[in-house]
């Protein structure tokens, strides 16, 4: 049976004292007015060029087929590569382009492109004249150009190597030529496992401590190790426009590479071998280089050793130099970031982190620019004047927020000090532009005193995204503009900070989401000027009805979730099943677990991993409920995770039935990863629900036993908790119908397949009614159309026979209780 799970679709049902298995079976789709929305096309993709004269509006691919996700595929180091074209193999595609012109609103058609294109890795030149993108075809990758004023695209070159994530080139600064990683031609064929093994794989440690999470696609042989040195190894080379290449670097195992802002030096990472078998290419040693326009060596500025025996902990980091890039402001600097107590959050230390300079040509010793208490979060940068740097700890959601100028070392000026938990304290990110070098620097303004703040401005009436502006003497902030009712809208960019144009997207429950420029020097309506016109993308669901609903957990906590209601629906016309689809979220503070996290006004997305496709089958659908699980002061969330997390699902099924909406027999409830987790507990520890639908879960918590989610406890520190949370430990209590949906090649730490195939074993083995779907060559989220409708036809018809049509009599007809 294990073999088959493993190699084929397997949908296995258990009948009270008879076991049913259907191996083979075709793939099922569901109902027509589901299948309509699920395939329905996606709304395009937009990007704005640097200069803020032109938008570029990309087309989306369909869902792949089953076919392309069946071509061969190779899991090392943990990256997932198309051996035949060496790009990473689920890459995200695009299916046209066009660009429009902010200032005339023309649209222009890019010509040249080859037929049935697929287009990838798109980034704007510096100047915002050109386009470059790659195409994947079956045995090449492909570097393209566009031309934006005339529309036009070429082919530059063949043959890149795109098997790391992230794009595999860079514009130059002048915008005439790029940076690109290509496969060596020199290679020979790829490495073959030997048909008889030489002898065994072995690992050893000689008492260091070495706690990992539970990686997946590792290397886990020495034909692995050859494998990933034989596709991950590329060469660099400088191509112009007209197409002349420049050799720059022979091959080798380049993973990240990035020009100065002034174009003069190349930033390189390499990986170098002992390889690892128990974490990702990530932790590998490496050689962190400055090379020359010439491709030699400049300064060699970290040997990085293997990252195996990093602390537990989430701020847990390595003692090496870390967070490497150029400061975007400067010609050539160098800055990184170093820990300053061991990289261990368990130690007590006055500063974590130092962040260095180093300025071209890296012959001096580097400077300390910050010293900073807490570990380092990140920086934007300004000028020598103006920059600003975060940092925070875990342990007590603490981030803050300081100013610093980088020609004065030192100078911390704190402007925010808040807990990442409190969304109505948020004041906004800091609002950036791209400037001359192609990079991202603070719009500032007030002749660099001022900054503006950008933020989604929670409130308890919901989310209203926000522009502010902040003078960084007095730390006083000025509202520019803020979303209003009945509308939801994003502020996107900054066109003109000093006469204060914007753009943003704007979406209402009923409108679908459109860019606008605003310009909020002028007076009602004359402030907008409207840049697309997408049409509602579901019309089907154009009529439903959605609130956004409070109420209050039995220990106080305020709660909100999103209702919808079927079009057309009164209560008049009495009580509907329900779904409920839920993610539970850990929390340090109850006041922050209360706070209203959403918008009524934002548009009614659909998504193929969501409940609203049920909305069409006479279903009410309860999204996204608050299910907090909270843990103040020194106690821990997880302490008391079954004890919260049925009081939330309680208080979120009261609020329905008291509403008249929901028939408090026919409520279901299913979640996707950790609220498949969550799904399997609630039926093991309450009678609340008739049935539930778990996709991707994780039931044994032994099996990721050096923390999970946001547990920072290992299983050793914390066996009770591990124990008490495992569904598979309570798989005797649960008695509802329960559908386990799993992909056959997730990758997800923690959720390995063999969580969905021993859970569903373990409910066989008590009588537990429940269903095991297997789904070939998905992943951790399902990507092929034949996977995503056969999923939805599965829980369809898993919600008709066990919600909306449950017996009225028998053991499934039980009311509904307060817990087991």
């Amino acid at each position: 049976m294990n073999f088959i799970c493993r190699h084929v679709l397997l949908l296995t049902a258990l009948l009270p004292g008879i076991a049913l298995a259907q191996d083979n079976q075709s793939y099922q789709t569901p109902p027509k007015a589901i299948t309509d929305l699920a395939t329905a096309p996606p709304t395009p993709s937009v990007s704005i060029s640097p200069k803020n004269d032109w938008m570029l509006i990309l087309e989306r691919s369909d869902m792949p087929t089953i076919a392309e996700l069946a071509a061969p595929e190779l899991r090392i180091g943990g990256l997932r590569i198309n051996p035949l074209n060496n790009g990473q193999s689920r890459a995200l595609t695009y299916v046209g382009m066009k660009a429009k012109s902010i200032a005339s609103q023309q649209e222009k058609a890019i010509t040249g492109l080859p037929a049935e294109v697929r287009i990838a890795d798109v980034s704007w030149s510096p100047d915002g004249k050109q386009i470059a993108f790659t195409v994947p075809k079956q045995n090449t990758i492909e570097l393209w150009t566009v031309e934006v004023a005339a529309g036009t695209a070429k082919k530059l070159l063949e043959g890149v190597n795109d098997a790391i994530p992230g794009i595999p080139y860079e514009w130059g600064k002048d915008s005439q030529s790029l940076i690109v990683k290509l496969i060596d031609e020199a290679r020979q064929q790829p490495p073959q496992a030997p048909s008889v093994p030489t002898g065994p794989t072995t690992q050893e440690n000689r008492g260091g401590k070495a706690p990992s999470r539970t990686y997946q696609d590792l290397l886990k042989n020495v034909t692995d190790e050859a494998l990933f040195d034989y596709h991950i190894a590329g060469k660099l080379v400088k191509v112009s426009l007209a197409g002349q290449q420049t050799p720059l670097l022979s091959a080798r195992i380049v993973t990240d590479f990035n020009l100065s802002p002034n174009g003069q030096y190349l930033l390189t990472t390499t990986v170098k071998k002992p390889y690892s078998y128990l974490v990702p290419y990530s932790f590998f040693p490496k050689t962190i280089e400055v090379l020359d326009q010439g491709g030699k060596s400049v300064k060699v500025l970290a040997e990085v050793p293997l990252a195996e025996n990093l602390p537990t902990g989430f701020d847990a980091v390595p003692t090496s130099m870390r967070s490497v890039n150029w400061r975007a402001d400067a010609p050539a600097t160098v800055y990184y970031v170093q820990a300053q107590d061991g990289g261990d959050p368990n130690k007590e230390a006055a500063i974590r982190d130092k962040v260095f300079l180093m300025p071209a040509p890296f012959t001096a010793e580097a400077t300390e620019l910050a010293a900073l208490p807490l570990r380092y979060r990140g920086v934007v940068w300004g000028n020598d004047e103006v920059a600003m740097v975060s940092d925070g700890w875990w342990k007590t959601r603490k981030i803050r927020t300081h100013q610093i100028s980088p020609a004065k070392p030192g100078s911390l000026k704190t402007l925010f000090d808040r807990n990442t938990e409190d969304g109505y304290a948020n004041p906004g990110s800091p609002a950036t532009k791209t400037n001359e070098a192609g990079r991202s620097v603070l719009v500032l303004a007030d002749k660099g005193k001022s900054i503006f703040l950008i933020g989604a401005g929670a409130s308890p009436e919901g989310n209203r995204p926000f522009v502010r502006k902040m003078n960084l003497d007095t730390k006083t902030t000025k509202e520019v503009f803020r979303s209003q009712a009945p509308y939801y809208e994003v502020p996107v960019e900054i066109l003109d900070e000093t006469k204060n144009i914007i753009i943003t997207r704007r979406e209402s429950v009923e409108m679908p989401p459109n860019y606008f420029v605003r310009n909020l020097s002028k007076k009602g309506d004359q402030q907008l000027t409207q840049l697309t016109s997408f049409p509602h993308p579901y019309p089907a669901l154009k009529n439903i009805k959605k609130e956004l609903i409070q109420y209050t957990r039995k220990d106080g906590v305020k709660l909100t979730a999103k209702l919808y209601l079927p079009e057309g629906y009164t209560k008049e016309k009495g009580t509907l099943p329900l779904l409920m689809w839920a993610y539970p979220r850990e929390f340090k503070s109850a006041d922050a677990a209360g706070q209203v996290k959403d918008s009524p006004y934002e548009f009614v997305r659909l998504s193929w991993g969501g409940p609203l496709f049920w909305l069409t089958q006479g279903y009410a659908v309860l999204d996204d409920p608050d299910l907090p699980i909270i843990g103040e002061g020194t106690n821990q969330p997880n302490d008391t995770y079954i004890e919260q997390l049925v009081s939330g699902a309680e208080a979120a099924v009261a609020e329905v039935v008291r509403r008249g909406v929901a028939d408090p027999k026919r409520i279901g409830v299913g979640g996707h990863s950790y609220g498949a987790f969550m799904t399997a507990n609630l039926l093991a520890h309450s009678d609340i629900f008739a049935a539930g639908i778990a996709r991707s879960g994780a039931y044994n918590r032994t099996l990721t036993p050096f923390g999970f989610q946001s547990e920072e406890r290992t299983f050793w520190e914390a066996p009770e908790v591990y124990s008490r949370m495992s569904p598979f430990n309570h798989a005797n209590k649960l008695k509802e119908p329960i559908l386990l949906v799993h992909g056959e090649a997730d990758n997800n730490q923690g959720t390995f397949p063999i969580q969905s195939e021993r859970f569903y074993n373990a409910l066989k083995g008590h009588g537990g009614t429940a269903r095991l779907v297997m789904l070939p060559y998905e992943s951790h989220g399902y990507a092929a159309k034949e996977s995503i409708l056969h999923t939805l036809a599965e829980m369809n018809q898993w919600l008709d026979k066990y919600v909306k049509n449950r017996p009225t009599t028998g053991p499934q007809a039980s009311k509904v209780s307060t817990g087991k």
